[in-house]
């Protein structure tokens, strides 16, 4: 965990941390109170809707408790460093209340060709929610 994320983490969450699977084949890292906040949410979702029941299989499935050290390492499971395609480099991007980890090589390919495609775009096609976004 790079320094400038530790102290907040140990602060907030006293670095217990969650890793799940995320929909893009990388990996999703919650502070603990975070991840808990999202379970709530999901196991509210209609048990009979075909996408929330896979969404709860896949995100609290998946989830592995996990506490960072001292020095901001914190170890991930065989199963998810597997999912992700995690070799010897990562990326860890942040989302907010949330961090993605990404096989270094994967995470470049992907945001090449996101860049690539929203280049190729109209800015036309956005929602509304992201059409009334100022960046």
């Amino acid at each position: 965990m790079p320094t400038r994320y530790r102290a907040e983490l140990h602060e907030n969450c006293d670095g217990q941390l969650v890793v799940t699977v995320g929909l893009d084949k990388c990996l999703l890292l919650y502070p603990l109170p975070e991840f808990e906040e999202i379970e709530r949410k999901l196991v509210k979702l209609p048990s009979l809707n075909k996408q929330a029941k896979r969404l709860q299989r896949l995100l609290i499935g998946h989830a592995t408790e996990c506490e960072m050290d001292g020095q901001g390492r914190f170890l991930i499971s065989e199963p998810l460093r597997k999912f992700a395609g995690l070799e010897k480099r990562v990326a860890l991007i942040g989302q907010g209340n949330k961090f993605e980890i990404w096989d270094e090589d994967s995470w470049n390919a992907n945001r090449d060709e996101w860049i690539e495609e929203e280049s190729l775009e109209s800015l036309e096609d956005l929602s509304p929610e992201l059409g009334s976004l100022a960046l």
